[in-house]
């Protein structure tokens, strides 16, 4: 399957053309709260991410419940963010002195480096949100729980969705009807199209795009191992 229409599973087995999903330690976003954090930021890309080489998915940077927008900080934190894996090794290169043991900070080809973020407070369902996602290519994702907000505002080349459970977070699963709803997106998105009825913060559509765009699909409802079964159901409804 190509890759801007594949769906990945953080739980199972890794399909043809699969990345490797990236989470963040908690450390920046949910104790520094995005304050001071370039030396954390090269700590984490000297960790050995680089290791993955092409396998090296999306960012993923996930802020608590009890975070709200600020626009100020957010728009200096991404500016900090490398947008390559060049960067990223260079970035790496200013670690702090502890990890030099055991730092990476090189990459055998220069590739893009993608983001995104997932919100867990209303007050970032705001389009001042969505422009600043927009004007840093950082993509918006798609959260489907019972407990945080939702939207399908498009703000990158590429769309992240990350499905944690349709009644219960992180133990229900999903059924034929909800994956038959989520594979018909996920082919529009994947063509570069949104959905007639997409749930947006803004009016506005996404980015134009005349070709076909990557979808990153992860199940995180894996509390009852739900997630491989319902990772495989939808992946058979894909072509």
């Amino acid at each position: 399957m190509p890759a801007a229409r594949s769906t990945r599973s953080r739980s199972t087995a890794r399909f043809t053309g699969c990345s490797v999903p990236t989470l963040l330690p908690g450390g920046i976003t949910h104790i520094r709260r995005l304050r001071e954090v370039e030396t954390p930021l090269a700590n984490f890309f000297a960790s050995g991410v680089l290791r993955l080489e092409e396998k090296l998915g999306p960012v993923l940077w996930q802020f608590p419940a009890s975070f709200r927008f600020s626009a100020e900080r957010l728009d200096q934190f991404f500016v900090l963010l490398p947008r390559d894996t060049d960067a990223a090794a260079a970035l790496a290169e200013q670690r702090s002195e502890w990890l030099a043991d055991r730092a990476w900070a090189k990459t055998a080809q220069r590739r893009e480096l993608r983001h995104a973020i997932e919100i867990r407070h209303p007050s970032f369902l705001d389009p001042a949100f969505v422009a600043l996602l927009r004007r840093h290519r950082v993509a918006f994702v798609f959260a489907d729980s019972v407990a945080w907000p939702y939207a399908e505002d498009v703000t990158a080349d590429f769309v992240y969705l990350r499905l944690h459970g349709s009644e219960e977070l992180y133990a229900s699963g999903y059924s034929d009807e909800a994956l038959d709803h989520f594979a018909a997106r996920i082919k529009l998105w994947a063509a570069g199209l949104e959905p007639n009825d997409a749930r947006r913060v803004t009016p506005e559509t996404g980015p134009a795009r005349a070709e076909a765009r990557d979808v990153f699909v992860y199940f995180d409802n894996d509390a009852k191992v739900r997630a491989p079964v319902d990772a495989r159901s939808l992946r058979a409804r894909l072509p």
